[in-house]
């Protein structure tokens, strides 16, 4: 396969920038997480790596679901609102999901009573915030990469 047609996959850059992306979120929302006051930082690291990668994993798990719906890996350069939405909207239901089972039956984590909480769900804020303002800058970023910087 050509080097240059891996590179300019959309997938390839709504991964990395939802890496970079997710992967700052995650590190300021760490006070927000019980249990980490004193860990080591490094395993901090790692936990927000880990973290991220799932992130990583939404977001493109996301990108294809409106990209089915658009029939087009390009949606995100249509100036269309539904993919947009059903990408935000996957993101945000596949991560609801997985706070209630992480927070829930699965004892991943639990949230600080600092943690803000959606009623009657007791899912965190934070990572509902995370999956509403990143997307939409990760898409704005994917977006000015394929156009070769230009918008």
């Amino acid at each position: 396969m050509n080097k240059n047609r891996i590179l300019n996959t959309p997938e390839l850059h709504v991964a990395i920038f939802s890496f970079f992306l997710h992967f700052i979120w995650e590190l300021m929302q760490m006070p927000l997480f019980a249990g980490f006051d004193d860990t080591h930082y490094f395993s901090v690291i790692l936990h927000c790596t880990r973290a991220t990668g799932g992130d990583v994993i939404i977001s493109l798990g996301a990108f294809w679901t409106a990209s089915l719906f658009a029939r087009s890996r390009y949606w995100f350069l249509a100036d269309r609102f539904l993919p947009l939405g059903i990408f935000l909207i996957a993101g945000l239901l596949i991560t609801v999901v997985f706070e209630l089972l992480a927070t829930g039956p699965f004892q991943r984590w639990t949230y600080e009573q600092s943690m803000p909480v959606l009623p009657f769900t007791n899912v965190g804020l934070s990572p509902i915030a995370q999956w509403i303002a990143l997307p939409l800058l990760q898409m704005w970023f994917v977006r000015r990469q394929v156009l070769g910087g230009h918008l």
